[in-house]
């Protein structure tokens, strides 16, 4: 029988979602709760073993999902809303399982979604009560124009401009949905959707967009940008602290 775990996590503690050798990783260390918790009075030793946990994606050192999805299979019968309880008991606490959801047997947490849903946080006033869970920059940003930039993605679908160099992809292609920033508060948030997105991609379109902020760039400036498929002529990456997966949508769920 197979399962979809739906899932949080602030990932500050973490070198990212999937395993790292020699680093703690949010896969490796849900994968584990999960073993524990499913063969604990098992007389099926090896069970545990084979339990493994395949991810909707993955997200770099410092980056936080609000909602993540993963796959296992496992046999034995068991009590869904008890095995939740259970594991945001034995989780640390910045993981928390919000429910496990039965699926069909060829479902697939990864191949099967349809559009994945990014925010970055911008805290222009200095919170010292939200320093890891967002980007504090200072300097003054023209948010229209920005969003006017934001709007240029969608005449595009090759990304490599904004790409970490030497990744295995087949195609740098991505499909836009939305693309957007708006101010609450003290914040700026911007907000992106895609049918997937290369390595690095939302950080290095956020510091792209905040060139343009800054009127370092313009909007031509940013097109050709995109045009040119070098990660050079894009902008800095922004600190991965202010990412946030916050949603994955499959058509079954």
């Amino acid at each position: 029988m197979r399962y979809f775990i739906k899932l949080a996590y602030n990932g500050t503690n973490y070198h990212g979602w999937q395993y790292q050798p020699n680093a703690s990783s949010v896969q490796e260390t849900l994968n584990k709760a999960v073993s524990v918790l499913l063969n604990t009075g098992s007389s099926d030793s090896e069970q545990a073993k084979q339990i493994n946990l395949m991810g909707a994606g993955r997200t770099d050192t410092g980056v936080h999902a609000k909602e993540m999805f993963t796959h296992f299979d496992f046999e034995t019968p068991f009590d869904v809303s008890s095995l939740v309880h259970k594991l945001n008991s034995y989780l640390p606490k910045d993981i928390a399982v919000y429910d496990i959801i039965p699926v069909h047997d060829e479902a697939h947490a990864r191949f099967d979604a349809t559009k994945r849903t990014y925010e970055y946080h911008i805290n222009v006033f200095k919170d010292v009560f939200s320093q890891d869970e967002s980007w504090y920059f200072h300097q003054e940003l023209d948010v229209t124009l920005m969003n006017e930039a934001a709007q240029l993605l969608f005449h595009h679908t090759d990304f490599q401009c904004f790409s970490k160099v030497n990744t295995d992809v087949n195609t740098f292609d991505c499909t836009i949905f939305e693309a957007h920033w708006k101010q609450e508060n003290s914040k700026l948030i911007f907000t992106i959707s895609a049918n997937r997105f290369l390595r690095n991609m939302v950080r290095a379109i956020v510091g792209t967009l905040v060139n343009v902020g800054l009127h370092k760039i313009t909007l031509d400036d940013f097109s050709e940008i995109i045009k040119s498929k070098n990660r050079e002529n894009a902008g800095f990456s922004v600190p991965a602290h202010g990412l946030y997966l916050t949603k994955i949508d499959y058509n079954y769920l």
